[in-house]
């Protein structure tokens, strides 16, 4: 049949209706308020009722009131007349920005901590709407700094590496996907000129082995000069991934090719220190 006029958008539409769980009662409790009876059919047995005052039934808002109680073995039912229920789906990339509220973000609640990894953004690519996870927002980003200075030196003749006592920083990574930069600064010293030093940083997750995370790291001829000791300005540095949230402690170890070395002037401080960046 041909149709005058603009064809309407909603090809389907159905009454919303509400079915009742009885009993021996004259009130019920509608899903949606009404102004008053005239705006449900009410069915009792699949027998229509006539609404109004000394009548069938009356209602207002939510509230149903019946003439005469009903039995736990009736059946009742009402549709909302002035109520339809649309079931048309809308056309593929038919709503547009005037049809969205200002107001679609602003007025959902708000993240009061930082964001999940898994949590997801909305952002524009070239103008196209995508979702991000916040795991992939921010990389490189300094998420903390933790720094140990330690002054008193330490001496050892071993020819393998050995843990130089309280040369150490720890860091608990805030997620697995991290990267921690490590710095180093202090000095060296062979008490020889035929000696050579090595250091290098050992990583220890809590509850785990130590593991080198740097290798055998190049010598360090040390200066020396008549006798006189002179301290050589060392500095280690490191990217590291521990891939763990638990506490992770970065050592320097040390040793030497012969003889006896020391490991920072005691009258100086090393400093340690290791940044967190997000990954």
């Amino acid at each position: 049949m041909a149709y005058i006029g603009i064809q309407p958008a909603e090809k389907f539409t159905s009454f919303a209706t509400q079915e009742f769980s009885t009993s021996a009662t004259t009130s019920y409790t509608l899903d949606h308020a009404v102004a008053n009876e005239n705006e449900i059919a009410l069915f009792v047995n699949n027998v229509r009722q006539q609404p109004g005052s000394g009548k069938a039934y009356t209602a207002t808002g939510t509230a149903l009131t019946l003439s005469a109680a009903t039995a736990s073995t009736d059946t009742m039912y009402c549709v909302f007349l002035g109520r339809a229920l649309q079931t048309v789906v809308p056309a593929t990339n038919s709503i547009t920005a005037a049809m969205v509220g200002n107001d679609l973000i602003s007025g959902k609640d708000a993240l009061t901590s930082a964001p999940a990894s898994t949590d997801e953004f909305l952002v524009s690519d070239a103008g196209t709407l995508k979702r991000i996870d916040a795991s992939l927002v921010g990389r490189g980003k300094l998420l903390q700094v933790v720094t140990n200075t330690h002054a008193t030196r330490f001496q050892t003749t071993s020819t393998s590496y050995v843990a130089a006592t309280g040369y150490t920083v720890a860091i608990t990574p805030s997620a697995t996907s991290s990267k921690v930069f490590l710095c180093i600064s202090s000095h060296i010293d062979t008490q020889a000129s035929t000696r050579t030093a090595y250091a290098t940083i050992y990583r220890t997750v809590s509850g785990g082995s130590a593991t080198d995370i740097i290798g055998d790291a190049e010598g360090i001829a040390a200066a020396y000069s008549g006798g006189a000791r002179i301290y050589t300005p060392i500095t280690l540095s490191a990217l590291d991934s521990p891939s763990t949230t638990s506490e992770v402690t970065y050592q320097v170890y040390v040793k030497n090719y012969n003889g006896q070395i020391s490991f920072n002037d005691a009258e100086g401080e090393a400093q340690l220190t290791a940044f967190e960046i997000a990954g």
